[in-house]
């Protein structure tokens, strides 16, 4: 049975009545002078915060399961879900309240906002889902909503090829999960995923093979919307594609969507197949970071080198990943990061945004004398990307010392846990560089016109927004690292679960909180 007042439905509901209704109210509307762009936008962003105050109180009210939880219902609300829609809703805030200026003047506004408040359902319906199949439903619906925004530019030849890739990309990573489904399905005979993951911790020898093709199926299917390599070739040329709020969305949302489904499934899965992984995704966590810097290193468009930045920053979040059954703090600093990553990586895409409203142009040379035509802008933009580097004390800095701090203390259970903190410094270092470029160019060049320009009010405000969250979660970074702490499945009680029945009652896992030295934040 499924709780009609738990906190994944009521956030549907809401979001899917106010989603439903935009395009109805423009479609029997009467007023011709009115803005529909600022009203709709108004609307949405009115419904994702009605959204984001419920899962707040219920996360401090202690009305949520602890940590993760797997019932026999399709859906969970639990303190991990809870953790994703905080980071995706804030993501969707963001994007609907920079689409206030951004997409003034431009066509189909509330097909634009009914599109991103359908795809945030899908989003968070990932994060509390406990069941395969309506796993792979809230999937297609977060997947989408976003392949039309990705073309919504229709006249634009360079969002239609966005579009088109990134739907045919899409489209595999689906069948690649579909697959998983059944196999496992096969294997186990339930969809749930607290019975499927005890049910295959004591799967028959004769069928490990088959176990271990699920759990590669799953990572190559979610690996897509993570953007982990060799599985991002679509990535860079979507995210210059689509309209930079739309970039933003897919690069700081339905990128945790996927982190969300892959800590769901393949985590959990490959402990209770009892399979050693972890250098494989260790490997690929180094790859991923390294390949995505050189890729930006390269560029000379800022959406296409924050898109190659954007895997890059997947690779850090794969280490903590990798690291998962020889560290406590590893998968704390991994939702640490993630959520910060969502509020860094959506500063850039705005600031991307900003300047395309009143440049006109995502080329690099036009960041030339930002500084001083756009100085809120340019500074808030700088922020972001310093905070993406990891230089301290912005928030982006704490979590990546979490991850490389987790990967140091693995040492002494696996001897490349060191060597894999060190590729991470390695890389960071390397990130500075083309982040440094794009700085210069706004400080220490001029444009051949230096005239001050106005700049986009709801864009500002929200990097004022931004730029307060990174410094204050910098300076005092420990009631979000308490939040990721608490979020995060105990491992341990998936390797030591006794054998049972697949209908068993639900499993909850609890994760003790992870302590730097600071002092923790009462959640409840």
């Amino acid at each position: 049975m499924v709780d009609l007042l738990s906190t994944p439905i009521l956030v549907t509901v809401i979001l899917g009545t106010v989603g439903l209704a935009i395009p109805a109210i423009d479609a029997g509307r009467r007023e011709r002078g009115l803005d529909r762009n600022k009203v709709y936008s108004a609307i949405a962003f009115a419904a994702l915060a009605v959204a984001m105050g419920i899962v707040i109180f219920r996360v401090f009210s202690g009305e949520v399961l602890p940590a993760v939880a797997f019932g026999q219902g399709v859906l969970t609300d639990d303190l991990f879900g809870s953790f994703f829609a905080v980071a995706l809703l804030i993501v969707s805030l963001m994007m609907t309240a920079s689409s206030w200026n951004y997409w003034k003047g431009k066509s189909n506004p509330s097909a634009y906002y009914s599109l991103i408040l359908l795809s945030s359902i899908g989003m968070i319906l990932i994060a509390y889902s406990t069941d395969l199949v309506m796993l792979l439903v809230a999937w297609e619906l977060m997947s989408l909503p976003t392949y039309a925004l990705a073309g919504f530019q229709k006249r634009d030849p360079v969002s239609n090829e966005a579009a088109i890739k990134y739907f045919m990309f899409g489209a595999l990573s689906s069948a690649l999960i579909v697959f998983a489904i059944g196999l496992v399905y096969g294997m186990t005979g339930s969809t749930n995923i607290g019975d499927t993951v005890k049910a295959m911790s004591n799967l028959d020898q004769s069928m490990l093979p088959a176990g271990l093709l699920a759990i590669a199926l799953f990572i190559a299917g979610f690996g897509f919307k993570m953007g982990l390599v060799p599985f991002h070739m679509w990535l860079p040329d979507a995210y210059e594609g689509s309209p930079a709020t739309i970039g933003g969305l897919l690069a700081s949302g339905t990128k945790k969507a996927g982190f969300a489904a892959a800590l769901r499934v393949i985590v959990l899965g490959m402990v209770a197949l009892h399979s050693d992984w972890t250098l494989t995704l260790a490997i690929l966590a180094v790859f991923t970071m390294t390949i995505g810097n050189l890729g930006a290193i390269m560029q000379r468009s800022v959406p296409r080198m924050l898109a190659y930045s954007s895997i890059g920053q997947a690779g850090y979040i794969m280490i903590g990943i990798a690291l998962a059954p020889y560290s406590d703090q590893a998968l704390s600093g991994s939702l640490f990061h993630i959520i910060n990553h969502a509020v860094m990586k959506s500063a850039g895409f705005i600031a991307v945004a900003a300047v395309a409203v009143t440049l006109a142009s995502y080329s690099l040379e036009k960041y030339r004398g930002l500084g001083r035509r756009m100085p809120i802008t340019a500074a808030t933009f700088s922020i972001a990307l310093l905070a993406l580097a990891g230089v301290p004390p912005l928030n982006g800095f704490w979590s990546k010392l979490v991850i490389f701090g987790a990967a140091i203390n693995a040492g002494s259970v696996v001897p490349w846990g060191p060597w894999l903190a060190l590729a991470g410094v390695l890389n960071s270092a390397l990130s500075l560089g083309y982040y440094a470029w794009i700085m210069r160019k706004m400080y220490m060049e001029d444009a051949p016109d230096m005239r001050r320009i106005k700049e986009p009010r709801a864009m500002i405000a929200v990097l004022v927004f931004a730029v307060v969250f990174m410094v204050g979660f910098g300076i005092w970074h420990a009631p979000l690292l308490d939040f990721a702490s608490k979020a995060v499945p105990d491992l341990s009680s998936i390797t030591h679960a006794p054998a049972g029945p697949l209908h068993a009652p639900a499993v909850q896992l609890h994760a003790p909180a992870v302590q730097l030295h600071a002092p923790a934040v009462q959640l409840h």
